[in-house]
């Protein structure tokens, strides 16, 4: 599923259709009355960790906008998270290398609601659709996704989108492989995603000084909403941490070091998407480290949480040693 970087790309390019009426809704999804979505006006587009927010109001009532229609952007925006182009993300990403719960989706818990009629709508405070995007979930403008290879059957059968929204500017955007939710406003936690200028860094220490394996508490979005798999196993390499290493016992300077690497690393792979390039990869699928050690993988996660697949050095991240600890 995407990270960060990825759902805040999604952010940027659903933004200058604000302000656009839906003249039509089209899609796969039987989400309950998006139908009811025709006619009403986009009215905000926000993102926070791995949840894209989008507003709809009745067009009376919207805030008073410039009509010029949006921008004819032609683009895209997927969900995986490596090399060259963001296209080409989903498909370097090994399905058949995941464990079962590879593609559980973890997501905030949140209020769900029918929404009225759309003739009900005057009046009402604006509704909000939550999208969480799967494995290969993607967003484009101005443009359908094509398929670029057979599937098993040998059929080359373009994705069905999973929501379309026609505006009366002439512009579409369409989006693929993802959960929609209709809920009662954003949840938006700028304090624990990564990517906020309001990132709580004493929150996110006092939460990586629990005596928890180091892997699962950078994975918990609670504390660092945004923080995925590639950008867990990057971070622990750079830091040179071990990711059964338990937090408590870790020194408060290699615990800083960890905090800055995940807030550079997501910065950093945010600007490239931005600037359409390629992320290359220390640790996350390699078989080799930069050094030229060879590379260990498993899958740890909580007892009754999600496991996910870890890369790690053993000479460049040795193991936690500690008289009388035996770590799991």
């Amino acid at each position: 599923m995407p990270e960060g970087p990825s759902v805040k790309r999604f952010q940027l390019l659903t933004a200058p259709f604000v302000g656009q009426v839906v003249a039509k809704v089209g899609g796969s999804s039987r989400q309950r009355n998006l139908k009811d979505l025709k006619a009403m006006k986009l009215q905000d587009s926000q993102a926070s960790g791995k949840n894209l927010f989008l507003a709809f109001g009745a067009v009376l009532e919207a805030w008073t906008v410039s009509g010029s229609p949006a921008p004819a952007i032609r683009g895209k925006a997927d969900s995986g998270a490596c090399s060259l182009t963001l296209a080409q993300e989903g498909q370097e990403a090994d399905v058949s290398r995941l464990s079962p719960k590879e593609h559980g989706v973890q997501r905030k818990q949140e209020t769900e609601l029918s929404v009225p009629d759309a003739s009900h709508a005057a009046g009402d405070t604006w509704k909000w659709l939550r999208f969480h995007f799967g494995l290969f979930g993607s967003i484009r403008a101005n443009e359908f996704s094509r398929a670029n290879k057979a599937n098993k059957r040998g059929d080359w059968k373009d994705p069905v989108p999973r929501l379309v929204l026609h505006f009366d500017s002439d512009s579409f955007l369409v989006f693929y492989n993802c959960r929609i939710h209709w809920c009662t406003s954003p949840a938006v936690e700028p304090a624990s995603d990564i990517l906020s200028p309001e990132f709580h860094r004493g929150q996110a220490l006092a939460a990586l000084r629990q005596p928890t394996p180091i892997c699962y508490t950078l994975l918990d979005q609670r504390y660092f909403s945004g923080l995925g798999n590639i950008i867990k196993n990057e971070i622990l390499y750079l830091a040179r941490i071990h990711p059964l290493s338990q937090g408590s016992l870790l020194a408060l300077s290699d615990l800083e070091s960890l905090l800055d690497h995940a807030v550079q690393f997501s910065t950093d792979w945010l600007h490239k998407k931005l600037a359409g390039k390629g992320l290359h990869y220390q640790i996350y699928l390699k078989e080799k480290c930069p050094l030229g050690h060879e590379v260990m993988q498993e899958t740890f996660g909580p007892q009754d949480g999600f496991k996910r697949l870890s890369w790690w050095c053993p000479q460049c991240q040795p193991r936690q040693t500690v008289v009388g600890v035996n770590l799991p």
